[in-house]
């Protein structure tokens, strides 16, 4: 028997169609299995696809799954944030609360609405605890498996695995014209990835000219995507990194601006959150969205 399912393409950290990253967004998928989850995802063909389902967690609304084209991940920030923005402005949950819930297979995230004139500006997610670990990877390495100079990398800030769900490599670069200019050796990036397991390749840079706090650029081959345009967990493991490793003065609170997907014309903002807690800090990454697309699937 034929299910049609509904589904959403929402273009998340952006106020315009077809900016910023794609999300496909499932919001009732409590009778599709783990094959047709993934047939799904594979369909849609953006990075990440969004699956809503029953929880039976109380302090949750619902379970959230994702999946890539080719395989399920734990966590994706910009699929969270346009799935809350798609609940929010299209089920009404705006109404019903100040915020929703998700279960994921990292943990609890709620997404809050910040709200200007009883309009919907941005919705901001808090994402898990940051942590940051060290790698046994020279910087001539990675600058040649990212496609830059080994003297566009900024030595002034370590090469570390930085994780607020899922762990990222920050590769820190001097110049957004080495980041623009970056050609990837995917092949090898990708097992390069694998063998450290590492979700994703995350180049930043100070160097903006004042239109954003950092600039950024993320290569995933290793989940199926050679390059996310605008990526909601690794800028808020940036944001953990920065914090943790002293780059960003400690025990202050910081609002970034971060710029990123202007390079493949998926231009998109985030804004990132950092709030001291004891030993460490909490992160929240915070944009709008746009629906796109919405239609039907036949499984």
């Amino acid at each position: 028997m034929t299910k049609k399912i509904e589904f959403f393409y929402v273009d998340a950290f952006t106020t315009e169609t077809f900016g910023g990253n794609p999300a496909g967004v499932i919001p009732n998928a409590e009778n599709l299995t783990d094959e047709d989850m993934q047939k799904i995802a594979n369909e849609l063909n953006l990075s990440e696809t969004a699956f809503l389902l029953p929880t039976s967690n109380a302090d949750a609304n619902y379970k959230i799954r994702y999946f890539t084209p080719t395989k399920e991940v734990d966590f994706c920030g910009h699929a969270t944030l346009g799935t809350a923005w798609l609940m929010a402005t299209k089920y009404n949950w705006m109404d019903k609360d100040d915020k929703i819930v998700f279960e994921s297979n990292i943990g609890l995230i709620p997404v809050k609405w910040l709200m200007e004139n009883n309009q919907l500006t941005r919705v901001s997610m808090t994402q898990v605890r940051p942590q940051v670990k060290s790698i046994d990877i020279s910087p001539a390495v990675v600058a040649d498996l990212v496609g830059i100079l080994e003297t566009d990398i900024d030595d002034r800030y370590p090469i570390k695995i930085a994780n607020t769900g899922v762990p990222h490599l920050m590769v820190p670069v001097k110049t957004r014209q080495a980041i623009d200019q970056a050609e990837p050796n995917l092949n090898e990036l990708k097992k390069m990835n694998n063998d450290f397991n590492i979700s994703t390749t995350h180049l930043f840079t100070f160097d903006t000219n004042g239109q954003f706090d950092i600039y950024t650029r993320d290569f995933c081959p290793n989940i199926g995507i050679d390059e996310d345009p605008v990526t909601g967990a690794a800028n808020g493991a940036l944001g953990g990194y920065l914090y943790l490793e002293n780059i960003l003065a400690q025990q202050e609170r910081h609002q970034l601006m971060i710029g990123q997907g202007h390079t493949i014309n998926r231009p998109g903002i985030l804004y990132v959150t950092i709030t001291p807690d004891a030993e460490n800090a909490v992160i929240e990454v915070a944009g709008a969205a746009v629906v796109s697309i919405e239609g039907k699937i036949f499984v």
